[in-house]
């Protein structure tokens, strides 16, 4: 658990939830830029956010702005719209919870993305790329410089900055004010650099990853072992600045230097959040935003390597991912969702789609607003913050004009989705999931690595369409000695893994192989793709899971190598004695549980449907591929559900729905109408790219 996290704070995070003094508490929020904005409309602005039922300001606080010259700073002494002090105590007065999020770096369309323009022009404060040349993020109106986050020249200067405001902000910290959070930086990812060998080869960030190779092997001898070499000191190990590899045991050298670049961007918020704890913020939870792991078109399983979810999670309250998705792109919004539900221990979207930045190449509307809205909500999120309510320079289209004006088809409808949230009654109800989704990290770490070409530009989404994020277009094609190249058949398995739960009718959320086996616990089945290597731990927690009840599906192979290629059969040796079952998976009683092995691709939705039904997994049945359902339960009532339709397809469906039991009433909720049934299945008609909410009774 993080620091100061414990129950002896008033706010927790618990059972998903954000408590004060225990009680959950919704956070239905949306940004409002305060130094933006003239003073005198604060307040009716506030009043207009109020009337759509929102609950929470989230507000980002630009040390661009604030600061005069080194150390000194104007919180209105000179710019009335800059005392943020009477902001806070106005939102208050509004009856409003608060988060902040001051940085260092909070981007907010900024063009030195929240940081004096002097920090910048520091070169002694630039990461570099592997030629050691600055890192540049390509970002209107100007391109910046990334700053290295090892740098504790860097750090000293954020510290002048956390002086100054968290003096204020701790004053407004719940019990005393409304500040429940704060997130810790902005959507870390080496400045969109997300590239393995784009940054940072600064020389703080290369001793921080001979640090952690030391660490991690307990040594330079563990280093050489793992590593086939014989360095003589630390200081001769270099990371890998291209791939090169030709064989398989130069997988690890690889995929430590994307582990390490995941341990940078935490050990940054790690220090970060302890330079705020120890400025008066140790009461109140602390989160980060990673950025939505687009990419055009969608990132398969982008959700992993750079970022570490889980173990940033034990540094901080919670972590989530933005999202900013037109409704083409469900299954994008989909995999986040379920990603951040499956894994985080509060699934909150820091920013949630509402308005658009004129950047966009494809801007959404309100159309796209309310489906991804509803998509999110579909999929599990307990919080979320719009993004943003209140239009400004450089972000257009919002609920609230910049002068307090309203839209009011936009007011309509986020107005309308608090109201449902409230009456539905939605935080009582979660995700029904028995199936557990793991990407594996390992395979994601070696892709990462493996990538012989770089798009850089995610950020202003290139009209190319080819992604920063490295996938099967922009990596080696190298069998590495093995019979088929890991780096590109892990995203072919867990794509069909995915593909055919999806199709199954079994509730199931994604995770990764980082998530701790504890957390594995409530769920009846875990699939994960195994190829020719995998850690020997987590082979070992497999087949724990499994001899507790649990059934583990996995494939195409048993691995008979550990990450360091040492020859390791954990999960071979428990299926030695498996037999073959009728849709031909090795199938091996271990303990009270399984281990399912599927080979073949074509035997992936055969297997699992066949594993659904030995496990007893509650099914959903639909009559059209196109339709996706997922199924919220209440703790406190077995037989009241939330059944989300959707139909994220161009075409209308009519749609025939049996969620498993006898349907009693039911109502859907957007609409507000009841729902007459035959007592087993919801049939209606669903226009393209539309949800429907049903309020149901379900009996067995």
């Amino acid at each position: 658990m993080p620091q100061n996290s414990g129950t002896h704070r008033p706010i927790a995070v618990q059972d998903s939830a954000l408590t004060l003094h225990g009680e959950p508490t919704a956070m239905y929020g949306g940004a409002v830029h305060y130094w933006r904005l003239e003073r005198d409309r604060w307040a009716p602005i506030l009043d207009s956010v109020r009337a759509m039922g929102f609950t929470m300001i989230s507000i980002y606080i630009p040390w661009e702005v604030h600061e005069i010259s080194k150390g000194r700073f104007d919180f209105g002494e000179i710019n009335p719209s800059n005392d943020i002090d009477a902001f806070l105590t106005l939102c208050e007065e509004k009856g409003f919870s608060i988060v902040v999020r001051p940085g260092p770096q909070i981007n907010s369309e900024l063009t030195w993305f929240g940081y004096p323009k002097r920090i910048l022009a520091n070169e002694r404060l630039h990461a570099r790329s592997a030629q050691g040349s600055k890192v540049i993020l390509t970002q209107v109106p100007k391109p910046i410089p990334a700053l290295n986050y090892a740098s504790e020249e860097f750090l000293d200067e954020t510290a002048l900055w956390f002086d100054a405001i968290c003096a204020i902000l701790a004053k407004h910290a719940y019990p005393h004010g409304g500040i429940v959070a704060a997130q810790v930086d902005n959507e870390m990812a080496y400045f969109f650099n997300v590239n393995a060998y784009a940054a940072d080869y600064s020389d703080e960030s290369i001793a921080g990853y001979r640090e952690f190779l030391a660490t991690k092997h307990g040594g330079l001898a563990g280093i050489n072992a793992a590593y086939g070499t014989e360095h003589a000191d630390l200081a001769s190990v270099e990371p890998p600045r291209r791939f090169e590899g030709t064989t398989y045991t130069q997988i690890p050298w690889y995929a430590d230097w994307s582990e390490y670049r995941e341990r940078y961007l935490i050990t940054a918020m790690d220090r970060l959040a302890g330079m705020m704890r120890e400025r008066g913020l140790g009461g109140i939870a602390l989160f980060h935003n990673y950025p939505h792991p687009l990419g055009p078109g969608g990132a398969a399983s982008g959700f992993t390597t750079p970022f570490n979810l889980m173990e940033l999670e034990d540094k901080l309250d919670f972590v989530g991912f933005d999202i900013y998705a037109r409704k083409e792109l469900y299954a994008h919004v989909k995999t986040v969702v379920s990603y951040v539900v499956g894994t985080s221990r509060y699934p909150y979207i820091p920013e949630f789609i509402a308005g658009v930045w004129p950047w966009y190449l494809n801007p959404g509307d309100l159309s796209d607003e309310e489906f991804v809205t509803k998509a999110a909500l579909m999929h599990g999120i307990r919080g979320f913050s719009r993004y943003m309510l209140v239009e400004r320079d450089r972000w257009l289209d919002s609920p609230i004009r910049r002068d307090g004006r309203e839209r009011a088809d936009k007011v309509g409808v986020f107005g309308k989705v608090n109201t449902l949230l409230d009456e539905a009654e939605y935080l009582r109800f979660g995700r029904e999931a028995e199936v557990l989704l793991l990407a594996n990290r390992e395979y994601d770490r070696l892709e990462a690595t493996s990538v012989l070409i770089s798009f850089p530009g995610d950020f202003l989404e290139t009209p190319s369409g080819f992604s920063e994020y490295a996938g099967a277009l922009t990596i080696s094609e190298d069998a590495l000695g093995f019979d088929q190249p890991v780096q590109l058949l892990k995203g072919t398995w867990f794509g069909a893994f995915s593909a055919a739960l999806a199709g199954s009718g079994y509730g199931s959320v994604l995770s990764d192989t980082a998530l701790r086996p504890e957390r594995w616990a409530g769920r009846k089945v875990v699939v994960v793709s195994t190829l020719d290597y995998l850690d020997a731990g987590l082979q070992a927690s497999l087949v724990a899971f499994a001899e507790a009840g649990g059934t583990v599906v996995m494939g195409p192979k048993a691995p008979t190598l550990d990450s360091v290629m040492r020859p390791c059969t954990v999960l071979a040796d428990a299926l030695a004695g498996a037999t073959v079952s009728a849709q031909g998976a090795r199938v091996a009683a271990v303990g009270s549980g399984r281990l399912v092995l599927v080979s073949e691709l074509a035997q992936v939705a055969a297997v699992l449907a066949e594993v659904g039904e030995a496990a007893g997994l509650t099914r959903v049945t639909v009559n059209d591929p196109g339709l996706d359902v997922t199924v919220h339960g209440a703790g406190d009532d077995p037989t009241a559900k939330l059944v989300f339709v959707a139909n994220p397809t161009a075409v209308p469906i009519a749609a025939v729905v049996e969620v498993g039991g006898r349907l009693g009433a039911v109502r859907e909720l957007w609409d507000g109408r009841d729902v007459t049934t035959d007592g087993t299945a919801i049939a209606e008609t669903l226009a393209p790219y539309s949800i429907h909410i049903y309020r149901c009774t379900v009996t067995a």
